[in-house]
């Protein structure tokens, strides 16, 4: 039983210990969006859609929750936002060619109507960032017309 105890007091105090270090967090302001926004033009109702359920981890403007400050809870977030930017970063438009705009969309289209983005484990905390299937058709409504650019720049290539 004192094996047990002291093993407890042990994890204990390594957990706490644990509570001073973190992960670098991924701060940024809307501005870093602002060229997306821009460029792509959504609606008022996709451009909410967006801001919920998106870009805290598919930009530099990350909305973190309470327990995001508790180890290792955090290190699980980072880890989710460093491989979301990975994938697609709102905040790094502007360096992407015509091309990869194009593909970028297509993929969002593609996980979106497959439920696969949001992430499940997002959805459960973030109650706003699940998608209804009409949010679902106006983003891809969205996603569709705005590829029609990108693929009539590229042809003129």
């Amino acid at each position: 039983m004192k094996i047990i105890k002291n093993i407890l007091w042990f994890l204990l105090l390594a957990f706490g210990i644990a509570q001073f270090f973190g992960p670098e967090k991924n701060e940024g302001d809307l501005a870093s969006v602002d060229a997306f926004f821009e460029d792509t033009n959504p609606p008022d109702d996709v451009k909410t859609i967006l801001k919920n359920a998106c870009l805290d981890c598919h930009s530099y403007t990350t909305r973190y929750p309470w327990y995001s400050q508790i180890t290792p809870v955090n290190y699980w977030l980072a880890n989710h936002i460093k491989v979301g930017k990975k994938h697609f970063n709102v905040s790094k438009w502007n360096d992407y060619d015509d091309r990869r705009k194009d593909h970028k969309l297509d993929e969002l289209i593609e996980m979106v109507e497959r439920k696969e983005m949001p992430l499940e484990s997002y959805t459960w905390v973030h109650s706003e960032a699940k998608l209804s299937e009409d949010q679902i058709a106006a983003i891809n409504e969205w996603a569709s017309t705005v590829r029609l650019k990108y693929v009539f720049l590229k042809e003129a290539q």
